[in-house]
């Protein structure tokens, strides 16, 4: 069961974003990417109104991802990347990123804003800063 519709082609576009963004960061890193985008997709709220798939998440302009531009966005997911989107869309999530809809990577030694895009960190995974909108701001990612 999936928390959202997808196809092959999505799943995979997913796959590569999350390896674009979070390679570095392992698995771990790679499925918070992933939780971000599925709650972009989930929650109807804030600049995500009408935003519904994964390639609308991904390709939304202003707010997508940065990691469009990146070479590694470019080639074909590998079977462990893809396994890695598969359980996203299926549900699975975690912290910091259950309920984020946003995040960036900080400069080297520096720390988390508190804010971003007026939402508060939620916490932080190896570089990556989370953040979540306030209780009751987006209903349908709580």
């Amino acid at each position: 069961m999936s928390v959202i519709r997808t196809t092959d082609t999505e799943r995979d576009l997913l796959a590569r974003l999350m390896r674009a963004e979070a390679v570095g960061e392992g698995d771990l890193g790679m499925l918070m990417v992933g939780n971000v985008v599925i709650n972009r997709a989930l929650a109807n709220c804030l600049t995500f109104k009408n935003i519904d798939t994964i390639s609308e998440v991904i390709y939304q302009n202003p707010g997508g991802f940065s990691g469009v531009d990146s070479p590694l966005f470019f080639s074909n997911p590998t079977t462990v990347e893809r396994n890695l989107a598969n359980r996203v869309i299926k549900g699975e999530y975690y912290h910091p990123a259950t309920h984020a809809l946003w995040f960036y990577a900080p400069k080297t030694g520096e720390s988390c804003k508190t804010t971003w895009w007026d939402q508060y960190n939620v916490g932080r995974y190896k570089n990556h800063c989370f953040y979540a909108p306030s209780p009751g701001e987006c209903p349908e990612i709580r």
